[in-house]
């Protein structure tokens, strides 16, 4: 198996936004059958230019294609929804639903972890998970994000459970 980890470029795009809309969709459709995408959301995830200019968007290719991608938000970027200090925020982590399996999650957060750790020097990582989207939890529980409740967020559509990851 050929995985390589890298930081996105413009030309990539389009395919982290399929990505993200089909890991959605199917994540939600499967686990969570009462979630809807909105068309909204749906453009919003999309919108990855908008990420890149904001965030650091990384990319997981699998066998010559992108398979996977995080965002991670520097402390203190616009939108972030970080609440520890000297934390970054990660989010819109998804791998193409027929990839789903083998293990490229793990890459990308690695990389993730690494480039707020090492890179960046910041403290914590803080993320967000639909509540009762346990299979998701389960994930970043595993990796050592521990529940937060203080950064719990309610949106007038969706709660958030709130997870942080420290560093040292």
């Amino acid at each position: 198996m050929s995985t390589t980890v890298r930081r996105a470029t413009p030309a990539d795009d389009e395919a982290i936004g399929e990505i993200l809309v089909a890991g959605y969709v199917a994540a939600y459709a499967r686990k969570m059958k009462h979630v809807v995408v909105s068309d909204e959301r749906k453009r919003t995830l999309r919108d990855v230019a908008g990420k890149r200019a904001i965030a650091t968007v990384v990319v997981v290719e699998h066998e010559g294609r992108v398979a996977g991608t995080v965002a991670i938000f520097k402390p203190g970027a616009p939108t972030s929804e970080a609440w520890l200090p000297d934390a970054a925020d990660l989010r819109h982590l998804a791998v193409a639903p027929e990839l789903h399996g083998k293990g490229l999650a793990q890459p990308l957060l690695d990389e993730a972890e690494r480039i707020v750790r090492d890179e960046w020097r910041g403290k914590a990582i803080c993320l967000h998970v639909r509540k009762g989207n346990f299979g998701v939890a389960k994930l970043y529980a595993a990796r050592g994000y521990r529940r937060s409740p203080e950064g719990d967020l309610t949106y007038p559509d969706v709660q958030l459970e709130a997870y942080a990851l420290h560093f040292g």
